[in-house]
């Protein structure tokens, strides 16, 4: 549209006193903005030598524009107060006629443009997006003032858009014809004296009487308060029903003087302003930043670009300036005539060189830093110095009143108002929905104040530390409140930052803070804290920093048990040169002077742990786990249903989704990090935001069996996924993220496919199936390429062959497979086999992969195992042992220095490649006899190897090492006098072996079927033997003379002498029945119907008055040893009764059941005196970690130990647990106690030899 011919002769009329008065380059701003002229006109302009020149030249360019540039010249004269000037335009400014906007749907006619332009409201910027949302809640509250006089505070931080959204909310038909028929007047006030503030409310009276038909203009107003009886005048009878628009109020005695009973809309930093005036009064808060895509918007149309089509650059933009509009639109501006400085603009905003992103704008202040600045300048003095200690906060964390309490030393009532101050300045933000409340900085906010204070930082956080000493001289906080929580996470971040280094060392290299922060936070962060200062740390003493890193990092999962464990129990057994064992037994010893119980591991040298980091991260099996394409994080899932995103580093939770209805049974990450995908058994395909963790693709319609894996192409220049599942034919399939259906289906298996593999440079996809066969597809056609028969390499056997998985070498000239016990190497040329590695037949492979940048494989066992094998010396290079079950997966960071494993033992292990080793440690089985004898104890039991080993338990030297056995050796016994051990074995054999030497004595043959107990008698010279052949068999062993003792119908699992003189022998087993015998006749003396179930433990009284039994019927039976009866039944347990016995003065019974429950019984009445049993099931879903396997009381009867998965120790008068000792592995079959109740010996499932002695 040309401008209008009456618009033209008014700037030709006056356009020397144009050229005379105008400054070009404020008007230009605010047309530049309004969209009056584009940025190239506006520098075109500026390229003229003098500001008359400039001037010229802008008059000309109007005269050749439309109206839409005169309205806006004219409107930017209003707001840079050339009102003179504004009144010379004013009669002239182009009208659209009243009938034009009925007929336009858009609520922003043309009608309406005239109304607000006549007004002086700002156009939209050149660049703009909705904020729908916000100018609705705006529009709502307007909408409130129809009927009746009041306030609208549209409030926020700088640079939040509060201008533009004001002006936004009355573009809109129906609001100013309902509400404001008499028109919307803007006026920008900003910071002003009392002379400014008059004259801005001059031109506001004089725009408001020149627009009514009077023929003489009043004067102006001489002072404020005539101004304001001016203005109550007009606003009154003159405009009744419009609204005035205060833009940028900073002073609330700004607002008195337009307390007129009007209606007014007001933007501000400030939100309690209104306090001070009369009327109703609505508030709305402008957020602080836009949204990501909202973000991406505004650079998109600065720069002329598609949102899709922006480099990375602009969301990194977006995100450090958490969406700030201000700063979006500044870059925008920048990079419109800089389009190639993308990586520079970021770069300044990461350093916080504010200075430096200025443009000039409508804005009032040209650079962030400005905007910022003044905020802070209105605050009185002694509050303006309280505001700049805010500086030593962390981004994006929120605070209570109370640690600023003690930063200031004030009462926390007063930090309160202050702190309420700052929130109504918008000075910092309020989290209302805590309580108590919790405040913080917008990252701009606290960027600012970093750079303003840079040199005084330092200071800054030595004030905080040094507030913190004072006021917890006595003690660290331990509340777990929200002070406290600040305190325990961040007092070593303020350590570091004032450069404290002595204060930083006494804190992490005590054991104190570490059980403080582990229980309070976990283990985690404490970790985090070890790498992230560990540089500091280090100049102190690495050895010491690594100790107490390796601590946390190898029992991390054990520190996140609840209840939480104790810590120095945990740190005795760190070897004997660690800082922390040093620290742990000087703890220990102090503490066990009150009776505290403590146990010192002594052969920690049988202990070897060659993980990295041990991470808990569900409550249930993992099933798969991967790290990130840039290493520094690991994402798990498995049968909790939840997907989980973690550092590397330390285990420190970064994201928790709730992903499926089912079990989670694969993640992986996109090639650039940005996306995860999870699949699982309720047969979706989900697609999530990994840093947001927003759902971004659901695809649930075409699996229709369980999906079993997902990977995504190793490069995103095809961003592809692929899926495979359990479905008949239609089981692999590649995915498009842009589309809703799949891309293409793969066929070629008819059974389910458990695993789906891109090759390096993502031509081909390999797929792994229970029919045998890995199969590889072209990515491109999704045709079938070749089929590689695995089944055919075990065609000894008929078994089904079931391939779990394939992985390529980095060259993508082999593929290895793995099925049943075997790994195969194939050349995906020819097909051929290049490499078998085959395991024990015992164990499976779960799962295989391949280095990226080495030759190396690393292979998942059902064994517990994960081992590491290089495939061009075809060798074992490494065994990484530590895992409880089943390994699920492993998988090589993409750099090929770490390793991780998961397992169903809730695990994720991490091991760095180059410092696992072949282990050259012997495991022992869990079967095993001890000989205390004074300071000396021995112990006897089977290897891994199926030798029997008889050992030093202190030293861990091997006494006796016998050669291997063919048949497996399953029960094992010593004896002082003659020095002799004994091995059963599988096959019915039974040797006696002289200690040391290893001699033969005797081998006993008579056992058909596997020795399952054997005991020496008092006098060493019988031996009494049972076995799953249901006969116990009494030996004299020297002579080779034996008694059969038959009449059970099940196994004999164990058996106790009765009688100190050995004669009489008391026996149980599967069959329900307890047998008394004559070990001298081979009589047998009683035959007792016991229980209905299996019988599963019995014990003697010591008084040898009682004996007990315990069944897999949940119960467990007193019995009368003089007439055999049943004296008592005991019922309560709710699982088998595995395990019981006698308290040394025959007055008590504990019994141990399955769920992990003990319970304390009175022997005289049958009465159940306590349960010993944890609040909550632990991780293994048992009270004890597993069954109670075990018990001993202590001498006096004021202790009990119980194993299961773990030790502990109870008091018995109180049924309270005082002490628990947790293995590396778990399982404990029973433990060995010395007669002092001093020393304690066991092993796990793993074969972990344990010697405990109590600290004294």
């Amino acid at each position: 549209m040309a401008l209008e011919e009456a618009a033209r002769s008014c700037l030709l009329r006056f356009r020397r006193r144009l050229e005379e008065d105008i400054k070009p380059s404020y008007l230009m701003d605010h047309m530049v903005s309004d969209g009056g002229m584009t940025v190239d006109e506006e520098e075109r302009i500026r390229t003229q030598p003098t500001r008359k020149d400039q001037a010229a030249a802008l008059i000309e360019l109007l005269l050749r524009k439309d109206n839409r540039a005169y309205i806006s010249f004219y409107k930017a004269l209003v707001q840079e107060a050339y009102d003179d000037l504004a009144r010379l335009l004013q009669q002239d400014l182009p009208r659209i006629s009243l009938e034009v906007h009925r007929s336009s749907s858009d609520s922003c006619t043309s009608y309406v443009q005239t109304v607000l332009s006549e007004g002086g409201v700002p156009q939209r910027p050149v660049v703009f997006v909705s904020r729908t949302e916000l100018v609705n809640q705006i529009r709502d509250k307007l909408y409130r003032l129809q009927k009746d006089p009041g306030w609208v505070t549209v409030f926020g931080m700088a640079g939040s858009g509060k201008s533009v959204l004001a002006a936004e909310s009355v573009r809109h038909h129906g609001l100013i014809e309902e509400c404001f028929p008499g028109g919307i007047h803007w006026l920008s006030i900003g910071q002003l004296d009392k002379p400014d503030l008059l004259v801005k409310i001059q031109s506001l009276c004089f725009r408001l009487e020149q627009s009514l038909d009077s023929q003489a203009l009043h004067r102006p107003p001489s002072s404020l308060d005539e101004a304001k009886e001016r203005l109550r005048f007009l606003m009154l009878r003159r405009y009744p029903r419009s609204l005035l628009i205060l833009d940028d109020i900073w002073d609330s005695t700004v607002l008195k003087v337009f307390d007129v009973h009007c209606r007014i809309l007001l933007t501000t930093r400030n939100r309690s302003l209104t306090d001070c005036v009369s009327g109703t009064k609505c508030e709305v808060e402008v957020e602080s930043g836009l949204d990501e895509n909202k973000g991406l918007e505004v650079l998109a149309l600065y720069t002329k670009m598609k949102p899709q089509s922006l480099p990375e650059e602009a969301r990194s933009i977006v995100r450090e300036c958490k969406g700030s509009p201000l700063v979006v639109s500044l870059i925008g501006a920048l990079l419109k005539e800089k389009p190639n400085r993308w990586r520079y603009y970021l770069g300044q905003l990461q350093q916080k060189q504010f200075k430096r992103i200025r443009k000039s704008s409508s804005y009032d202040y040209d650079a962030l830093d400005q905007a910022m600045s003044a905020s802070i300048e209105v605050l009185p003095d002694e509050h303006r110095e309280l505001y700049k200690d805010l500086t030593v906060l962390e981004k994006d964390v929120k605070i209570p009143a109370k640690v600023l309490s003690v930063l200031w030393d004030l009462e926390p009532e007063e930090v309160e108002d202050i702190l309420e101050e700052f929130v109504n300045r918008s000075l910092l933000f309020v989290d209302s929905h805590n309580k108590p409340f919790l405040y913080y900085l917008h990252d701009l906010q606290l960027d600012f104040l970093v750079e303003q204070n840079r040199s005084q930082i330092e200071g800054l956080h030595t004030k905080m530390v040094y507030q913190y000493q004072q006021h917890y001289r006595d003690a660290p906080p331990t509340s777990g409140d929200e002070e406290c929580l600040y305190w325990i996470r961040f007092l070593t971040y303020h350590m570091a930052k004032a450069n404290l280094s002595q204060e930083l060392y006494s804190l992490m290299f005590s054991l104190d803070w570490v059980s403080i922060k582990a229980q309070i936070m976990g283990p985690a962060p404490l970790i985090n804290d070890y790498v992230e200062y560990g540089s500091i740390l280090d100049k102190e003493n690495s050895q010491v920093r690594s100790q107490f890193q390796e601590f946390l990092s190898l029992n991390g999962h054990q520190l996140e048990q609840r209840p939480f464990p104790d810590v120095v129990q945990l740190a005795l057994s760190q070897p004997h040169n660690s800082e922390v064992y040093r620290q742990a037994r000087l703890q220990a010893q102090d503490r066990a002077s009150t009776r505290k119980l403590y146990f010192d591991l002594l052969n920690k040298s049988c202990e070897e742990n060659l993980s990295r980091l041990v991470i808990h991260p569900h409550q249930g099996s993992i099933y798969s786990a991967c790290f990130s394409h840039d290493g520094t994080k690991i994402a798990s899932c498995g049968a909790s249903k939840t997907l989980k995103v973690f550092k590397s580093t330390s285990g420190e939770k970064l994201t928790e989704i709730p992903a499926h209805d089912d079990e989670v049974l694969c993640c992986a990450f996109s090639p650039d990090d940005r996306l995860l995908a999870t699949c699982s058994s309720d047969r979706k395909v989900k697609v999530w935001n990994a840093e947001q963790a927003m759902l971004l693709r659901v695809f649930e319609e075409e699996h229709e069996e369980q999906v079993n894996h997902c990977q995504f192409t190793n490069t995103t220049r095809r961003l592809l996924l692929a899926t495979c599942s359990n479905d008949e034919c239609t089981n692999v399939k590649l995915w498009n993220l842009n589309k809703p259906s799949s891309q293409n289906t793969m066929f070629g298996h008819f059974q389910p496919v458990n695993h789906c593999c891109f090759s390096p440079d993502d031509s081909y996809l390999s797929t792994s199936s229970n029919d045998g066969k890995v199969k590889l597809f072209q990515v491109s056609s999704a045709n079938e390429w070749k089929t590689i028969d695995v089944r055919s390499m075990f065609a000894e056997s008929d078994e089904e062959v079931l391939v779990k998985c394939s992985t390529w070498t980095a060259d993508g000239k082999r593929i290895i497979c793995a099925a049943r016990n075997a790994v195969f190497v194939f050349d995906v040329e020819t097909s051929d086999m290049l490499l078998e590695i085959k395991t024990s037949h015992l164990s499976m492979v779960q799962y295989c992969h391949a280095c990226p940048t080495s030759n190396l494989l690393a292979i998942a066992f059902s064994n517990y195992t994960v081992e590491l094998w290089d495939l061009e010396a075809n060798k074992k290079k490494a065994d990484c042992g530590g895992h409880l079950s089943w390994v699920q997966r492993v998988q090589f960071s993409p750099d090929g220095s770490e390793l991780l494993s998961c397992s169903y033992d809730q695990t994720v292990r991490l091991w760095e490649t180059k410092k696992v080793h072949t282990s050259s440690a012997i495991c022992l089985k869990r079967d095993s006899d001890v000989l205390f004898n004074g300071e000396e104890t021995t112990v006897s039991a089977a290897d891994n190897c199926n030798r029997l080993q008889v050992r030093d338990g202190r030293t861990g030297s091997v006494l006796l090492q016998s050669e291997e056995k063919v048949s497996r050796i399953r029960c094992t016994c010593l004896c002082r006098e003659p020095s002799a051990v004994v091995l059963g074995q599988e096959d019915g054999t039974v040797q006696v072996l002289e200690v040391p030497s290893g001699k033969l004595l005797a081998s006993l043959l008579g056992h058909t079927k596997t020795v399952l107990h054997c005991q020496f008698s008092h006098n060493g010279q019988t031996l009494i033997t049972s076995s799953e052949d249901t006969t116990i068999r009494v030996w004299r062993w020297q002579s080779g003379e034996c008694k059969v003792l038959r009449g059970h119908k099940e196994q004999v699992r164990c058996f106790s002498l009765l009688s100190p003189d050995d004669s009489r022998l008391l026996s149980w087993s599967f069959d329900g029945t307890v047998k008394v015998w004559d070990t001298d006749s081979g009589e047998k003396l009683q035959d007792i119907e016991a229980h209905r179930g299996a019988i599963l433990s019995c014990h003697v009284s010591p008084d040898g008055c009682l004996f007990t039994t315990t069944s897999a019927d949940k119960t467990a039976k007193l019995w009368n040893c003089e007439s055999w009866q049943c004296t008592r039944t005991l019922i309560g347990h709710q699982d088998c009764v595995r395990s019981c016995r006698f308290s040394w003065d025959s007055q008590r019974l504990a019994t141990g059941d399955d769920n992990g429950e003990i319970r304390l019984w009175s022997v005289g009445d049958g009465s159940l005196l306590k349960i010993c049993s944890r609040e909550s099931k632990d991780g293994m879903d048992s009270l004890h970690g597993g069954w109670v396997t075990d018990l001993h009381f202590s001498p006096d009867n004021t202790l009990l130990v119980s194993t299961g998965g773990y030790i502990k120790w109870w008091n018995v008068e109180k049924g309270a647990a005082l002490q628990t000792f947790y293995p590396t592995g778990s399982a404990l079959k029973k433990i060995h106690v010395s007669s002092n109740f001093s020393t304690f010996v066991t092993i796990d499932n793993i074969g972990i030899l344990y010697m405990l002695q109590r600290v004294k």
